[in-house]
């Protein structure tokens, strides 16, 4: 979250940061609520110091008389008061409620070199990957019926047993999820990434500190009913929620993590072809980096992590471009974003573009809420540290890029050379029955 005072002594930078990002946050509202709370609790510390006077002024007196009348007046102005203290105290309390409420739907600031715009029709191409667009002597078939034919995903199954969105993955695409995960575990390893597998549940304390909603019309979270718990979202979360209500020392910094996680998301309101097959389902898995830094060293870590996402890619073969978001589709925590949009042959007439990975440098908005601090050698005091996320690998999509870029005129797959080792083959052919 932004911090009070910054939003009440900026109030229309935060309002029109507001308006391009699409939030409806009442800033206005905000900032009188902010004047209103400053009024009462002087107010109520109004009441506190004399209360407290009366009681320095009873402990002070040495004659017993003296002392049973200071009491009893004390009593008495304490009575008088007590209506107005509880209509104070009822005031703030109110008045704290709803500019929390409004806090938590104000977004992080937009880096300057944002794109404005309300969508990703306003993203901003800023570069290619290595590997060429292919070009194919026949039409190419989408991963849908190229799964079909190689008999790797039964969506089918997955929706009888679970639903629509859900699936199963078989024979050669269970490799090749393995596959991907080996790959990219190895090379952010090789990077001083410490790896985990992370919880697939997590208090909704620590979905809000991140910035998702765990419930309410606009949530793409599933709630574990009776309990404080959702299936997360993406390991963002549980990586963020590490090191929750910590103070850090400086030196730890930068801590760089990556996390494999299965991620739930209800996709709800999600329609049109990009629903089709793999490219937006409720069940995943995703290889998650995640980093905590000094404030100085943010903005140099989002381009590492691109340049991560960028190298993950490349050694696939896998067209690509990455794209600067435009404000209007960061997402309430992100003050910058760039996303990889891999090139995807069976998609559309001719094939399009669609996002792989995305990485994020969330500044101090995430840590703000999770309470994560660190402290300078020889300082006073703690500063919010910096968080940035970045999508490795969703393997879901990683196998839609691979599927269609390395389809053969046969209907087989060729396996990317990075993957070959943990595949044990190089083609994946139709199954003979």
């Amino acid at each position: 979250m932004l911090d009070r005072r910054f939003i009440v002594e900026n109030e229309e930078l935060v309002r029109i940061n507001c308006e391009r990002r699409g939030s409806k946050a009442d800033i206005s509202r905000f900032v009188k609520l902010e004047g209103d709370r400053k009024t009462l609790q002087a107010r109520l510390d109004e009441h506190r110091r004399v209360s407290n006077a009366l009681s320095k002024a009873i402990g002070e007196t040495k004659d017993p008389v003296d002392r049973e009348a200071r009491k009893a007046d004390a009593r008495r102005q304490m009575v008088e008061a007590a209506p107005e203290l509880a209509d104070l105290t009822a005031e703030l309390a109110g008045a704290t409620v709803e500019s929390d409420a409004i806090l938590r739907l104000i977004p992080n600031l937009s880096h300057p070199a944002a794109p404005v715009g309300a969508d990703d029709q306003a993203n901003l191409e800023l570069r290619r990957g290595k590997a060429p667009l292919p070009k194919f002597s026949f039409k190419p078939l989408d991963h849908v019926q190229l799964a079909e034919k190689l008999d790797l995903i039964d969506f089918e199954a997955g929706a009888k047993v679970a639903g629509h969105g859900f699936y199963f993955l078989k024979n050669d695409a269970v490799l090749l999820e393995l596959a991907l995960q080996r790959y990219v575990l190895d090379l952010l390893i090789r990077e001083g990434f410490t790896p985990t597998i992370t919880p697939d549940l997590a208090r909704n304390e620590i979905l809000q500190g991140t910035g998702f909603t765990p419930r309410g019309p606009e949530t793409q979270i599933y709630s574990i009913a009776d309990s404080d718990l959702s299936l997360v979202a993406t390991a963002e979360i549980t990586l963020g929620g590490m090191l929750a209500d910590e103070i850090l020392e400086e030196d730890r910094l930068p801590i760089k993590l990556c996390g494999i996680s299965h991620c739930y998301r209800t996709e709800a309101g999600a329609h049109g072809r990009a629903t089709r097959g793999l490219y937006r389902v409720h069940q995943f898995t995703k290889v998650e980096m995640f980093a905590f830094t000094r404030p100085d060293q943010s903005e140099a870590m989002l381009d590492t992590l691109c340049e991560l996402e960028c190298r993950i890619f490349d050694g696939l073969g896998v067209p690509y471009r990455v794209v600067d978001t435009a404000t209007g589709d960061l997402g309430g925590p992100a003050y910058r974003k760039f996303d990889l949009e891999a090139w995807m042959p069976g998609r559309g007439e001719a094939g399009e573009f669609g996002e792989v990975t995305s990485t994020s440098n969330c500044t101090d908005y995430q840590a703000r809420r999770l309470g994560i601090r660190f402290r300078q050698k020889g300082e006073k005091g703690t500063h919010f540290v910096h968080t940035l996320n970045g999508t490795a690998i969703a393997i879901s999509r990683g196998l839609i890029a691979v599927l269609e870029n390395f389809q053969q005129p046969d209907g087989s797959v060729l396996v990317p050379e990075p993957l070959r080792g943990w595949m044990g083959k190089e083609l994946i052919r139709p199954r003979t029955p």
